[in-house]
C-alpha cells in the first residue's frame, strides 16, 4: 500500500482539492492519504477562512485518511521553511509519495531547479540580486540563470519541496498533477478557480456555491480587519525592540513604527510599508510574527519535537496503531513544547479577530473521528 501525502491549506476547500485527492486516488488506487494541514494562519500570512477544526472535517468527509497539523511557527514562513516542516512531518509518518498541484506540471524541470538552488553560492548570488534593490523572487529567478523562469506560486512551492527532500535525503518521490486554473486568475467562473478568486468574490458578496462544497461557505469566518490594525497599533507603538520579531528585517521596524502614525486602516498601513523588497506576502507574514510575538531568537531554536493528530478515518485509526509503535516522535502536543504555546497564541488571536469558538478545540486535543457509513 502506498502512503501519499498532500500539503494543503485550504483556505476554502473548493472543487480544485476535490479534483486533487480524485486524481491521487486515480494515480494510486490502493493508497493511504496522509494530509499536512496548516491552519489558523497561512503561508502568505493570510487569515483562515475556515478554522483548524472545519478543514479537518472536510478533509476527512472527501477521503483523506489522516491529518496533521503543520504548526503556526513554521505554517507562516516562506516557502522553503513552510514546505521542508510540511515534508518532514510526512517522512515521519511513512510517506513514500506527495502529490501536489503545478503550472508546468514537469516534476524533472523542478528538480533541475531544486538542484540550482542548492549549489553552495547560489545564496551568494541571490544576496548580490537582493542588493540592488529587487524583490526576493526576482533575485531568486536572477540569481538561476537558467533558460526558463518559473514564477507560478505552486511550481515555485513544488521547488521548495524538492530541495527539502534532496537536502534531507528523504525516500519521497514527488508527483505532479496539472494545475487547472492560475492563481492570479480573480475572473474565471469555471467549476475549477483558484482559491484567491473565490476569495475575492466572497469578499464581493458574489456568489461562490458553484466552486465550493455545499456546506463550505456556511463556516466561513469573517474577522476584523479593523480590530487587527487596532491590535497592530498597540504592539508597534508599545515596542521598543520591533527588529526582534521575525520577518523585521533591514531597518524595517522604522518604516513600521513611521506607518502607524500616519495610516488609519490596515490596507494603508501596509501600502505605506510595501517596498520592492517588502512583498505584500512578506510584510502580512510580519504583521502575523509580530502579532504573536514570534521572534527570530525563538525561531533559531525551534525544532519539530511532535506530531499533532488533528483527524483520522477508521483506515487512518489502523495506521496509527502501527505507527506508534514505529515512530520515533510524540504523537500529540507536549504542553511544554513553544510550537505549542505558539498554536495557543494562534486560536486566541483567531478567536478574537473572527468572534469564533477555536480555542476549545485546541485545548482539548482530540483529533476528529470521521464517523463510517
Amino acid at each position: 500500500m502506498k502512503i501519499v501525502g498532500m500539503i494543503c491549506e485550504y483556505n476554502p476547500f473548493h472543487n480544485g482539492h476535490i479534483y486533487h485527492i480524485k486524481k491521487v486516488k486515480e494515480m494510486f488506487p490502493d493508497s493511504f492519504l496522509v494530509l499536512v494541514l496548516n491552519g489558523y494562519f497561512l503561508e502568505r500570512g493570510e487569515i483562515s477562512l475556515l478554522t483548524k477544526e472545519a478543514k479537518t472535517d472536510i478533509a476527512l468527509e472527501h477521503g483523506i485518511d489522516l491529518v496533521l497539523e503543520l504548526p503556526v511557527v513554521f505554517g507562516t514562513q516562506a516557502a522553503d521553511i513552510f514546505a521542508e516542516k510540511a515534508i518532514e512531518i510526512l517522512n515521519y509518518v511513512g510517506v513514500t509519495d506527495i502529490v501536489f498541484g503545478s503550472e508546468t506540471n514537469d516534476i524533472h524541470l523542478l528538480y533541475q531547479m531544486a538542484k540550482i538552488q542548492l549549489e553552495p553560492e547560489f545564496d551568494t548570488r541571490v544576496k548580490k540580486q537582493l542588493d540592488l534593490g529587487i524583490n526576493y523572487p526576482t533575485a531568486l529567478s536572477k540569481a538561476m540563470n537558467f533558460p526558463v523562469m518559473i514564477k507560478e506560486p505552486n511550481d515555485l512551492l513544488g521547488i521548495s519541496y524538492a530541495k527539502a527532500i534532496l537536502k534531507n535525503d528523504y525516500k519521497i518521490c514527488l508527483h505532479t498533477i496539472k494545475r487547472t486554473n492560475s492563481y492570479h486568475d480573480l475572473l474565471s467562473n469555471d467549476s475549477i478557480i483558484s482559491a484567491s478568486n473565490i476569495r475575492m468574490k466572497f469578499k464581493n458578496q458574489e456568489d461562490i456555491m458553484n466552486f465550493v462544497p455545499a456546506k463550505v461557505p456556511l463556516l466561513f469566518q469573517s474577522y476584523s480587519e479593523k480590530l487587527l490594525f487596532q491590535i497592530l497599533s498597540y504592539q508597534i507603538m508599545m515596542n521598543s525592540d520591533l527588529k526582534s520579531y521575525e520577518t523585521v528585517d533591514e531597518g524595517i521596524e522604522y518604516r513600521l513604527k513611521e506607518a502607524i502614525l500616519v495610516t488609519n486602516s490596515l490596507e494603508e498601513f501596509i501600502q505605506f510599508v510595501k517596498t520592492k523588497r517588502y512583498t505584500y506576502n512578506r510584510i502580512h507574514r510580519m504583521i502575523i510574527h509580530i502579532l504573536l510575538g514570534f521572534t527570530k531568537k525563538i525561531n533559531q531554536e525551534l525544532k519539530l519535537d511532535y506530531l499533532h493528530i488533528l483527524g483520522f478515518s477508521q483506515k487512518g485509526q489502523q495506521y496509527l496503531k502501527k505507527l506508534r509503535k514505529q515512530v520515533n516522535i510524540p504523537l500529540k502536543p507536549i504542553t511544554t513544547s513553544p510550537i505549542y504555546e505558539f498554536e495557543k497564541r494562534a486560536a486566541f488571536f483567531y478567536e478574537l479577530l473572527t468572534n469564533s469558538a477555536v480555542q476549545i478545540f485546541e485545548k482539548s486535543n482530540k483529533p476528529i473521528i470521521k464517523k463510517e457509513n
